[in-house]
């Protein structure tokens, strides 16, 4: 399938048609073709655009939340979940080029693949046009879902979103370890998340869940910083 419905849908035709279609190659296609490039390269690209964007948007769009609701915004929106969907809407799955098994096996549905090539059109369209267009499409896709989530920050599962970004990352799963202290009637608890033994953050709650909840926030929050300072 042609790349042009795609562009159109983008709102960018690109000077240079290429990076588009780079964006588009899984290393399946690559492994199998013997095309040079995976869009592997453009994802890690793509991520950073993502992360300075978002928090650029969250920071001036609304001035009124304090610094932990930023970071919880800009969290319901740079995960993978929210990318596949947003590829999902723009229809990239059909024009992804899939090695034949990762094709058979639903490769264009899935989520991590769908998140990496997001990712990757958003490298794409900063190295063919540079930050303002890139800035200008990431306002253009994520603001309503910005808009949107809003009204549910309280409801954000951080545990979630931290398992998606260390995966994302290549990193094993997260660990919780928890300890409570007081009274069976008036008991706190205390959680630490830790990833192949680093601890990655901290968090105390009235149960454990929101222990759990609050040591995932610290530590996605740490990661996002952390990738942020690396770009």
């Amino acid at each position: 399938m042609g790349l042009a419905a795609l562009e159109q849908r983008l709102g960018h035709e690109f000077d240079d048609p290429e990076l588009l279609r780079r964006a588009m190659c899984h290393r399946s296609w690559v492994a199998e073709s013997g095309d040079l490039h995976s869009n592997e390269r453009l994802e890690f690209l793509g991520d950073a655009v993502l992360g300075w964007t978002i928090a650029d948007l969250v920071f001036r769009q609304y001035a009124d939340l304090a610094e932990g609701a930023l970071t919880d915004l800009r969290k319901s929106v740079v995960n993978a979940r929210a990318l596949a969907e947003v590829a999902l809407e723009l229809d990239i799955g059909a024009h992804l080029l899939l090695g034949r098994g990762e094709d058979a096996a639903g490769g264009r549905t899935k989520v991590s693949i769908l998140s990496d090539a997001m990712e990757a059109v958003l490298g794409a369209v900063y190295l063919d046009a540079g930050p303002d267009a890139a800035f200008e499409l990431v306002r253009r896709l994520f603001i309503p879902r910005l808009d949107a989530a809003v009204d549910t920050l309280d409801t954000l599962d951080f545990k979630s979103a931290l398992q998606e970004r260390l995966a994302h990352d290549g990193r094993m799963p997260p660990d919780y370890k928890v300890r409570s202290t007081g009274p069976d009637h008036d008991k706190r608890f205390f959680a630490r998340v830790l990833v192949a033994k680093e601890l990655l953050g901290e968090g105390e709650g009235s149960s454990k869940k929101a222990a759990e909840q609050a040591a995932a926030s610290a530590a996605f929050a740490a990661l996002i910083a952390a990738s942020a300072t690396d770009a």
